[in-house]
């Protein structure tokens, strides 16, 4: 952690959702003329798609989920680097046709590293791995704003074949396999992060995903409560009244915990992270002085 060069991180399974509450982000970095530094934990992967395919079919129980997939040592490495120095290197994870052309790879492909822009007020990380703790690694440990995204598993899993299907070209058979052979890293390195968090966001449906297999599509906003956990008040100071006022159609469950309206719930982000963000912020700013 670092009060000069604070890290923020958004950590959850893919196909979480993550990429959802990084927009909530962005709007308040906007608005309050914040400017970060963007890692995303794809760029850690330590193979490509094709090689990752490859070892898949050769029944290689590798996964993006573990550590035997994924560079934990040079991710440590940039959150104690920028940590210390606001410096740092990157690269990026070609998903599809789009990024392909931004980044004149091939989709599937991983970017060569380059170094992150100066000058910037936070490090701001969306991936996999922004809590992990193991025998070997401590990401979690460089992180001074840790956020948890896991919507309830049916749901994820619902998210994730829809995706794999219709992004990726998977068969459901395909996506459903691949969920089952990331089974034993999810529960060993994905899960135990949500622990580590200040704060997590679950979306929950509201209607009936009891087989998630045959789902024929994603439940809507419309159709899904977001249930916030505020889990350290110290790091996530929340005026749950406000919120209440400000978000119709939300309640409480329990005295940290705030449910609501999933439409709502990139306002509901704003609301509640831009007073922690222009904090973290206003105090770097202070201590470069």
């Amino acid at each position: 952690m670092s009060e000069q060069h604070p890290i923020v991180a958004i950590t959850g399974s893919s196909g979480s959702g993550t990429t959802n509450v990084r927009m909530a982000f962005e709007r308040v970095f906007r608005s309050e003329g914040i400017h970060p530094a963007y890692i995303e934990g794809d760029g850690f992967h330590r193979y490509d798609r094709q090689t990752m395919e490859t070892m898949m079919r050769d029944a290689l129980r590798v996964t993006h989920f573990g550590p035997e997939g994924n560079l934990l040592d040079e991710l440590q490495a940039v959150f104690a680097e920028y940590a210390e120095r606001g410096e740092g290197r990157r690269r990026h994870y070609v998903h599809n046709a789009e990024e392909a052309a931004r980044y004149g790879a091939q989709p599937g492909a991983l970017t060569d590293w380059e170094p992150l822009p100066e000058g910037t007020d936070l490090l701001f990380y969306e991936g996999l791995h922004g809590g992990l703790v193991t025998a070997q690694n401590d990401v979690a440990g460089h992180v001074d704003l840790l956020i948890g995204i896991a919507p309830i598993i049916n749901l994820e899993w619902i998210q994730k074949i829809h995706r794999d299907k219709e992004v990726r070209g998977y068969t459901e058979a395909g996506a459903v396999e691949l969920i089952l052979g990331r089974m034993h890293d999810y529960v060993h390195y994905i899960v135990p992060q949500f622990s580590r968090t200040h704060a997590n966001l679950q979306r929950v449906p509201t209607v009936d995903t009891a087989n998630p297999f045959s789902a024929g599509e994603v439940p809507s906003n419309d159709q899904s409560y977001a249930v916030l956990h505020i889990r350290d008040s110290g790091k996530v100071r929340v005026d749950f009244p406000y919120l209440l006022q400000m978000l119709p159609g939300s309640f409480m469950s329990a005295p940290d915990t705030i449910v609501i309206p999933a439409s709502k719930k990139v306002f509901a982000i704003q609301l509640i992270m831009t007073p922690v963000l222009t904090g973290l912020v206003a105090r770097s700013r202070h201590r470069s002085v």
